[in-house]
């Protein structure tokens, strides 16, 4: 395998990201001798397909190989493949540290933490809030301190950002004893939305501090309000199950629904969570794909699949627009509408049908720009200026344990 070479020259040891989910892991490799730490990792890839049936692995730059890994133990055998590969290219260099996306904090974790063996225990307790990625990371994080229990590991949460949320807008409307619980609205994607409070400044000026909703929209999608750079309301809540519809995820959800498949249908406790978690959203509705650039090219069939692809990607953009308008009422009104992630970042159609229906608020989409997924495409004389921003979790988890092994 021909080995690219790095971005740039480095000048100090290097900081390690995974990114941990269900079925793939992110991995980056950031310059932690360079202040500021810059934006653009050394190196960076993907394994994906983790326990299916083709899991590649991906540097950027070169074609994703096809790799075998134990069927037994498939994720620790992604991380080996990744611990591989980042030996390789050390290249005399060493780790300077290993930072993980952690995608649950509780109502105790609002900073990055250096994570030790009795803290892992503490965060296994949030399984049950975040199943699609929580015990993934966290297993990552358990092999590691096995391995090489001297190299630091930092825990970066996506909850974290959300801490200055109000509390009307993290209250449950449950028993005051579910609060006392720890019941309550979290959020989630919050190293997404910390990073567009870095980058969002410095693109619009004074605008990115006025009344800002980012919509976060990749397999997993949220919104979030945002004013002064602060969250002050967000779509998803207890769990990464509520607020809009997801790739295969329900967003947010009638309970009665859950009661009738369970009280009626029989369905399990573990059937029900398949159900929300992994078999509805717009796979459920479309029963051919969870992502919409699949689905979009289907909706021209005159058939079944295409009648059922047209469903479900109209009821994602209904609740989508759904729910800025009901952030666009908390906040009083909106300055800035961005798009970021996978489908906000890359589907010009997805935003176009978002945009259309918000035209009561005075948005005026640039087609062109538009198209080209350029960083402004509203008009000039649109009445909400209209976004497109790269997210960057990865640098921003870096950024963050750096700063904290720095200042201990």
């Amino acid at each position: 395998m021909i080995q690219p070479t790095d971005r740039y020259a480095t000048q100090g040891d290097l900081i390690l990201v995974l990114n941990c989910g269900s079925s793939s892991i992110k991995f980056a490799l950031f310059d932690a001798g360079q202040s500021p730490l810059p934006r653009m990792p050394v190196w960076n890839g993907k394994v994906q397909d983790i326990g299916g049936p083709a899991p590649t692995y991906g540097e950027t730059g070169l074609s994703p190989e096809a790799v075998t890994l134990d069927t037994a133990q498939p994720y620790r055998a992604a991380l080996q493949r990744i611990q591989q590969g980042v030996l390789a290219r050390l290249g005399g260099r060493k780790l300077h540290s290993v930072a993980h996306r952690v995608v649950h904090g509780g109502n105790k974790y609002f900073m990055p933490v250096r994570v030790d063996h009795a803290l892992l225990a503490d965060l296994k307790t949030y399984i049950p809030l975040a199943p699609l990625h929580q015990p993934f990371a966290l297993d990552a994080i358990e092999t590691l301190l096995v391995s090489h229990p001297d190299l630091p590991q930092v825990a970066c949460f996506d909850t974290a950002f959300h801490h200055t949320l109000p509390k009307v807008e993290q209250l449950l409307p449950l028993p005051h004893e579910a609060w006392e619980r720890g019941l309550r609205r979290y959020g989630f994607h919050g190293l997404s939305y910390d990073y567009m409070s870095i980058a969002l400044p410095e693109r619009h000026g004074k605008l990115a501090h006025g009344r800002i909703i980012v919509a976060h929209l990749g397999s997993g999608a949220s919104l979030c309000g945002m004013q002064d750079l602060k969250s002050v309301a967000t779509t998803m809540g207890f769990s990464s199950l509520d607020g809009l519809m997801m790739g295969t995820r329900t967003g947010a959800l009638d309970p009665g629904a859950v009661i009738y498949l369970m009280e009626i249908e029989k369905l399990t406790l573990e059937e029900v969570g398949q159900v929300l978690y992994n078999k509805s959203g717009l796979l459920g509705v479309s029963g051919s794909s969870s992502e919409p650039r699949v689905l979009l090219p289907l909706e021209a069939e005159d058939s079944e699949t295409g009648a059922r692809a047209r469903d479900a990607l109209a009821l994602y953009v209904r609740r989508i627009v759904r729910e800025i308008g009901a952030l666009v009422a908390v906040l009083g009104g909106l300055d800035l509408l961005v798009f970021t992630a996978g489908v906000g970042e890359h589907s010009a159609e997805i935003r176009q049908r978002v945009c259309a229906a918000l035209t009561f608020l005075g948005v005026q989409v640039d087609s062109a720009a538009n198209a080209d997924n350029a960083p402004v495409i509203s008009m000039p004389g649109s009445a909400v200026v209209i976004g497109v921003e790269p997210t960057n979790e990865e640098w921003v988890v870096a950024s963050q344990a750096k700063a904290l092994l720095l200042s201990s």
